[in-house]
């Protein structure tokens, strides 16, 4: 049993890649691990089937992990990879969304301006095989590897259409698919600017997207709309370079950790790529982490007005530890707590808009239901700092004789000046079936 701890404490160590995370004098750390140890040793010698030792101890490094708060946890070396796609914010593949229907693989919609698209893979159609091979009742995820590969290389569909007799042969060539990529579009004077998440490609789609939107408009633009609604977030450094395009100067974050050594300040550099035009960020209770870090850092700076709903309130910052370079999976642990430029910390507070709109007339309770946010999460972090509570008496919401297409964007529209605030109202659309979508 002794050698059974202490091939557990080096296996341990080995898997921290050099993080102090056991102090090996204490004793105290020696008799827990020598408890683990008999449990492992039980598990692995009397389970009724042989359990694995690869399967006991990702599950073990998943419990500890998911014991500590609702966003550390343990990769495993697929979900790692599919992690790296999404913060890369590219892969290579086909650029078609597909979902599961009855064991068939069905194509959702294939994205504009892709092998897919050109091809002329249509919604509706069934993958029946992949090279040859059929993919008739495998898992999601399984058929997604099948799909992605290098930029370059071709791949064969089967394809089962609608009103065709037999299937049909295409041949596609993968490319590189952005994933959840910044767009923009002019809403009359107005720049509008919509950012999904924070990946490694969002400073630089944010500064061509205001790039675009200067040439396409030009002296008659009345300032932007940044919408950072249902943004969960993602990579730091970005929510950090997206709120320096428009700040001259200040803290734009602070990051503060277990000990005082740990704590870091980010702040801005000179020039505004928006020229100092006005700009109105809009957010709701999907606005979380990356995204609220951004909105906090302007709104403390009075450089944007921030109109929706109380964001999620996730003032937390996680670290990724890869193990064995990736290959036995990461750590994704809570590694500190972040504060806007006012030293506030937004933890399950959120941040609180300076012109609360609701999205429809039926949202009654968004700023009184924590449904959905941080603070319902089990095990979240503890606030810190006084309890902020928002005005729900003032908050605007829309004529629940009228639909709008987006009336938190035609509210603010009007409030820069825009005629596009007058949206064409129309006969609210059926509800589409849900479907467990994944791209690729």
């Amino acid at each position: 049993m002794k050698g059974l701890s202490l091939a557990l404490l080096s296996a341990a160590v080995a898997f921290c890649g050099g993080f102090a995370l056991l102090h090996l004098a204490n004793a105290d750390s020696s008799a827990e691990l020598a408890r683990f140890g008999k449990a492992y040793a039980t598990v692995r010698a009397d389970y009724v089937d042989d359990p694995g030792d690869q399967a006991l101890v990702e599950g073990a490094i998943s419990g500890m992990l998911g014991k500590l708060d609702p966003h550390s946890s343990y990769f495993d070396p697929r979900t790692f990879a599919a992690m790296q796609v999404k913060t890369e914010g590219q892969y290579g593949g086909l650029g078609l969304v597909i979902s599961l229907d009855d064991s068939l693989i069905r194509v959702v919609q294939p994205i504009d301006d892709t092998p897919a698209s050109r091809a002329g893979i249509k919604a509706g159609d069934h993958i029946l095989s992949i090279d040859g091979k059929q993919v008739t009742g495998l898992k999601l995820d399984d058929v997604q590897d099948k799909l992605r590969g290098p930029a370059g290389t071709k791949v064969v569909l089967s394809i089962m259409r609608e009103g065709t007799k037999d299937p049909f042969d295409v041949t596609l060539t993968r490319q590189i698919i952005a994933v959840e990529a910044v767009t923009h579009k002019r809403e009359g004077d107005v720049g509008y600017i919509k950012i999904p998440a924070f990946n490694e490609h969002t400073d630089a789609g944010v500064k061509s997207a205001v790039e675009a939107l200067q040439k396409q408009i030009g002296p008659h633009l009345k300032g932007y709309i940044l919408d950072l609604r249902d943004d969960g977030g993602g990579l730091l450094d970005q929510a950090i370079a997206v709120s320096d395009e428009f700040l001259d100067g200040g803290e734009i974050v602070s990051v503060r950790g277990r000990r005082p050594s740990d704590t870091q300040r980010y702040d801005a550099q000179a020039g505004d790529i928006a020229k100092g035009k006005p700009i109105i960020i809009l957010v709701n209770g999907g606005t979380a982490s990356a995204s609220e870090i951004v909105a906090g850092a302007l709104q403390d700076h009075k450089r944007a007005r921030v109109e929706g709903s109380v964001t999620f309130g996730k003032g937390s910052v996680q670290t990724v530890v890869p193990l064995n370079d990736g290959k036995d999976g990461a750590l994704h642990m809570t590694t500190a707590r972040y504060y806007t430029p006012s030293g506030r910390s937004i933890q399950t507070t959120g941040i609180i808009p300076d012109v609360a709109v609701a999205d429809s007339s039926t949202d009654e309770a968004a700023f009184e239901s924590l449904i959905g946010r941080e603070a319902n999460l089990p095990g979240h972090l503890a606030a810190e700092g006084p309890e902020v509570k928002s005005d729900v008496a003032s908050v605007i919401r829309p004529d629940p004789k009228k639909t709008y297409d987006d009336f938190q964007l035609s509210y603010a529209l009007g409030l820069l000046g825009s005629p596009q605030a007058v949206r064409v109202e129309r006969e609210p659309p059926p509800d589409p079936d849900r479907t467990d979508n994944q791209s690729n």
